[in-house]
């Protein structure tokens, strides 16, 4: 396997060039697109307007404000206790793969419904195949292992006439799958995209709750400000935490050599790095990028590979 490379715009820090959500937010526009955002909106310390983060209200209604001005949706709610995902750090991952398609084959930077994604681990939230087709217009299936949220997805998918036709949901019945399940063998895509549960155990998920609380306000750490950010099991935690669920995706990967262009997924942990590197070293894969990611004080990676020698 050739050596990894870490490519990307991000490389040199901060939201990749082409996202929407760099620096404020304009909450009066906001409000003019969905006015239950009101209620939720407070003074800034430094100026301006923001709106109580630890809030799981005003989360969801700044999310559905963000969906319905820059992504075309009319409804977008949650079940209790699912993830609530962070628009701007969610939208870069999805501007990153198209670089990726763009290298590969003038994809990605202009609408094109020709391009096929998959989402492993798509979650009630859909967030992924949602803001894919609301900015590069391609077309999504999403997998999941929980029914409730393949379930609610499809009700989100439903409610939107953007999203018809363009999303497809479908229960992953083995949670030990990846592919195999929910995806047949001969189906295509130009990219997979995944955002797997990093974490190894119910508790250690609960101790990343608290450092991301204490990284935006220590004085306000309560277990109900913890319980807030949400995410059910499934979407947190798996046993052996986010190396053994890449692990497992990559060895699936290439038993599968042609399902996807490129296979990517969220890397949490730089400390996981070197695992999921001998992992593709094990696996005999082509290619290899590491591409940073920062959102705020999140920085995190995409590891993207293949097996197949597409021309770039």
């Amino acid at each position: 396997m050739p050596p990894s490379r870490t490519t990307g715009p991000a490389a040199a820090g901060g939201l990749h060039p082409r996202n929407r959500h760099h620096g404020r937010y304009d909450f009066p526009r906001l409000v003019a697109v969905y006015p239950g955002l009101s209620r939720y909106v407070i003074s800034h310390p430094g100026g301006g307007d923001t709106v109580d983060f630890f809030d799981p209200a005003a989360v969801i209604a700044l999310n559905r404000a963000l969906l319905m001005d820059d992504y075309g949706l009319v409804f977008w709610d949650l079940p209790p206790g699912a993830l609530c995902p962070p628009i701007p750090g969610r939208v870069d991952y999805l501007h990153h793969v198209a670089d990726l398609l763009t290298k590969d084959r003038g994809a990605g930077q202009k609408t094109d419904e020709k391009v096929r994604v998959l989402d492993i681990g798509m979650g009630a939230n859909c967030i992924y195949p949602i803001l894919g087709v609301g900015e590069y217009g391609w077309r999504f299936l999403g997998t999941d292992t929980d029914a409730g949220s393949v379930a609610w997805a499809k009700k989100l998918v439903a409610a939107n006439p953007s999203l018809k036709d363009r999303i497809e949901c479908r229960h992953q019945p083995l949670a030990e799958d990846i592919f195999a399940g929910a995806v047949r063998e001969t189906e295509r895509f130009a990219v997979s995209v995944c955002n797997p549960p990093f974490h190894a155990s119910a508790a250690e998920a609960e101790a990343g709750a608290v450092r991301k609380l204490r990284n935006l306000d220590e004085g306000r750490l309560t277990e109900r400000a913890v319980l807030n950010f949400g995410g059910q099991s499934n979407e947190l935690w798996c046993p052996g935490g986010e190396v053994a669920f890449v692990r497992r995706m990559i060895a699936q990967s290439a038993a599968r050599p042609a399902q996807c262009r490129w296979f990517t997924t969220l890397v949490s942990k730089r400390a996981s790095l070197p695992a999921i590197q001998r992992a593709l070293q094990a696996a005999r894969a082509a290619a290899v990028r590491i591409i940073p990611m920062t959102h705020g004080q999140k920085h995190s990676r995409i590891v993207a590979w293949r097996f197949l020698e597409w021309s770039e």
